[in-house]
């Protein structure tokens, strides 16, 4: 099957929204080869703003129902919940509504959560996320003679790094995705000696040059350039936003301080922030 790459895609979706790929990829996540021949079902949703960009790719293999994230920003803790929410979507997807009213039970195929960590930043090989970790503490309200029992609803995510020189063994059983890690190290290893875009630009002619992912980028290495400078400049917002945030809980901080009384050196040195400030604060209080 061939790609059909849009502009609004992610260069990992294009890569890997074909069945071959896919086919190829959750291989070496499991661990063993699934036959050429293993139908695969893509069932993305379109248009769903669960994720920070257009990079998950969701699809039913061997009675499994998988929902596959390329995380290219710090790891969301958060995770588990949106994934719990867009998997609910891809079975009202794919399940007639009006058998959910048949007497007798469903089958539905058995759900399975993967991201695939790409970020700057330093994370081990393999990690899990659970949504229990999210839930409140527990609550005095258990009914009595009921003992307490493991959650209603627990949803596991496995992370696995695949950054280049990460999971080598895990890697080296997908072509694909061992090419699409080198070529984004490029990238990165580029960025930081020249400008982005003439990073992305050497990134691309030294993966070709070294038959990297070479048919997918002549054939698409415009498209690639696009979707490469948007998820760029979709990371670097994200980044502001997580720093902004910052700044206003510490400034919030430091006026409660303020006015519980405590001077400014000693507020600017908890909050880690200048003293001229942590004055002009307060002298807001």
């Amino acid at each position: 099957m061939g790609t059909n790459i849009r502009h609004k895609d992610s260069l990992f979706s294009s890569l890997f929204g074909n069945e071959t790929a896919l086919r190829e990829l959750y291989s070496a996540i499991i661990g063993r080869q699934l036959p050429p021949d293993t139908p695969i079902q893509i069932n993305t949703l379109t248009n769903v703003l669960y994720m920070e960009q257009l990079n998950d790719l969701s699809f039913t293999v061997d009675k499994r129902l998988v929902v596959l994230v390329e995380h290219q920003s710090t790891i969301n803790h958060n995770m588990p919940l949106r994934l719990f929410l867009y998997a609910a979507r891809v079975y009202e997807s794919i399940i007639d509504r009006r058998t959910m009213y048949n007497k007798g039970p469903l089958t539905i195929p058995v759900p399975e959560f993967i991201v695939l960590y790409n970020g700057k930043e330093p994370y081990p090989d393999y990690a899990e996320l659970q949504i229990s970790d999210l839930y409140a503490a527990a609550c005095d309200l258990q009914p009595a003679g009921i003992k307490a029992a493991p959650h209603a609803l627990e949803l596991r995510v496995r992370v696995y790094n695949i950054n280049d020189g990460r999971n080598r063994e895990f890697l080296e059983k997908s072509s694909t995705l061992n090419e699409y890690s080198i070529f984004v190290g490029k990238v990165r290893e580029y960025a930081k000696v020249m400008p982005f875009e003439d990073a992305m630009k050497a990134a691309i002619d030294y993966c070709i040059k070294n038959n990297i992912l070479k048919s997918f980028l002549e054939k698409h290495s415009s498209e690639v350039f696009n979707m490469l400078l948007t998820e760029w400049n979709t990371e670097e917002a994200i980044a502001v936003s997580r720093e902004e945030g910052r700044e206003e809980g510490k400034a919030e901080t430091a006026i409660e301080m303020l006015k519980d009384g405590f001077s400014v050196d000693k507020v600017a040195r908890y909050v880690k922030m200048p003293i001229e400030w942590v004055e002009g604060l307060s002298a807001q209080v």
